[in-house]
């Protein structure tokens, strides 16, 4: 399995279009997923979502490729590992950092981009555990918040 400690991630940057192709081939199921996701917090931990909370699921899901701003690519034994941050463009500085997997076709070595297919690996939601013990959770992110390597 590839880990923060396995792979090196590059640095952030612009969006190139071969990530942009790989984000709009998971578009609908990351759509999909977020608007699950909150749902499912919703239910337990609202707190994950508070920031859209006013939100409907298609206000939530309304953006589309034009708003992953930057991307952090890395390469393993396994794939590609594609880490995105997405502005939510019905509010001011809202973003979802999302996780995309890419892997070789069958009867290719996934050398090209023609060669690989992607899928939605995860989106990004955060628990710190506070010095006094308290819990925060997050699911939305600020313009600065760093994309960093995540598995949840």
């Amino acid at each position: 399995m590839a880990t923060e400690e396995t792979v090196q991630l590059n640095e952030l940057h612009a969006p190139q279009q071969a990530s942009i192709d790989a984000f709009n081939s998971i578009l609908p199921d990351l759509k999909g997923e977020l608007a699950k996701l909150r749902r499912d917090h919703d239910k337990h931990e609202p707190e994950y979502f508070r920031a859209v909370k006013d939100l409907s699921d298609d206000d939530l899901t309304s953006f589309s490729s034009s708003d992953l701003e930057a991307v952090r690519v890395a390469v393993s034994a396994y794939g590609l590992h594609l880490f995105g941050k997405v502005k939510i463009p019905t509010l001011n500085n809202a973003y979802i950092h999302v996780r995309i997997f890419g892997s070789a076709k069958d009867g290719t070595d996934g050398s090209s981009a023609d060669e690989r297919e992607y899928k939605l690996h995860s989106i990004h939601t955060e628990e710190v555990v506070k010095d006094d013990g308290d819990r925060v959770y997050r699911a939305i992110f600020g313009k600065n918040d760093e994309l960093e390597w995540f598995d949840t």
